[in-house]
């Protein structure tokens, strides 16, 4: 049984970042010394600003997040970034393409990057991502910057981790608005179009106008907003609008709101994961349920009858634990 140490402990309190690091692999691997630390840090948390930062591939991104993290770090903010990367096909690890391209952040002491692997996960995000910006909130991080992989309508993982959403777009939207509003373009907070000395920005920024006066969103009207991350231009005035989301979460007591239905998640996650691995252990171990799921694969029974039993066996099982 492996155990969080004492040593361990102290050492993450002081801050120590390579012991961060380590902590944050077996947090990401879910090894018995991740599930430890995160149940021993589940109340230190709550402090962060967390920032999703969400977008199709190419629209800069990374370049965008890296120049805010830059701004930060000059103002003395401690920040954390988790970044989500494509798994590898053959080492199923992220790429690191997003870390590569931050290199220039290493020289800021107050700047943690964390690069995760998607490992098939359809959403957007990592399926460790929660825990980790768990820990790097418990780290005492003042921002915790979450870009996604990047992959469309499908990154709508990001809304059960963030408090602000950032969408950043290219010029060039045209009649894509129309089959993006219903999906991810009604969850963002705040509207990027990066790269906007390309051609069609004013357009872009104008369709996106009209998009927000149509939407629902009656108490916080998502700022539309140019930038030329590569030029720094139009960066300030999004951390700018980014700390005006989070001072109008504060004051209209979303804030804690976010955070409570945040606590539900997590809760009703990790319960259906231990379930399924209950599931799955009892699919691969019990030697009566394996016979049943052989005449399954042969085709003499159906699986609703035979995932029924399998259920009703679980019940059983843990009432004469």
């Amino acid at each position: 049984m492996v155990s969080l140490s004492d040593e361990l402990i102290e050492k993450f309190d002081q801050k120590d970042e390579v012991v961060l690091g380590k902590l944050l692999k077996e947090v990401e691997n879910q090894t018995e010394l991740g599930f430890e630390l995160l149940k021993h840090k589940a109340f230190q948390k709550g402090k962060a600003h967390i920032v999703g930062i969400t977008g199709p591939p190419g629209s800069g991104k990374s370049t965008l997040v890296g120049k805010i993290c830059k701004s930060l770090a000059q103002k003395g903010l401690k920040i954390g970034v988790v970044c989500i990367d494509p798994t590898s096909p053959f080492t199923k690890g992220a790429l690191l393409g997003d870390r590569v391209r931050m290199q220039e952040l290493a020289k800021y002491p107050n700047i943690f990057i964390k690069s995760l692997a998607t490992r098939g996960n359809l959403g957007g995000l990592a399926g460790s991502t929660a825990d980790v910006v768990q820990v790097l909130d418990a780290f005492d991080k003042d921002i915790i910057l979450l870009e996604t992989v990047g992959v469309g309508q499908a990154e709508f993982d990001v809304l059960d981790i963030s408090d602000t959403v950032v969408l950043v777009n290219v010029p060039g939207l045209g009649d894509s608005l129309q089959t993006l509003k219903a999906g991810i373009m009604e969850i963002a907070d705040l509207y990027v179009i990066n790269q906007s000395d390309r051609p069609g920005a004013d357009e872009s920024v104008k369709d996106l106008r009209m998009m927000v006066n149509e939407s629902k969103k009656e108490d916080w009207k998502p700022p539309i907003l140019k930038t030329i991350a590569t030029q720094q231009e139009g960066v300030e005035e999004l951390i700018d609008q980014i700390h005006r989301h989070k001072s109008f979460l504060r004051n209209s007591g979303q804030w804690a709101k976010i955070r409570q239905n945040r606590h539900m998640k997590r809760l009703r996650g990790v319960t259906n994961s231990y379930i399924t691995e209950i599931v799955e252990n009892t699919m691969r171990n019990d030697p009566l349920i394996q016979k049943r799921i052989e005449e399954v694969k042969r085709g003499e029974i159906d699986p609703f009858t035979v995932s029924n039993e399998i259920i009703r066996h679980l019940f059983q099982k843990q009432l004469t634990l």
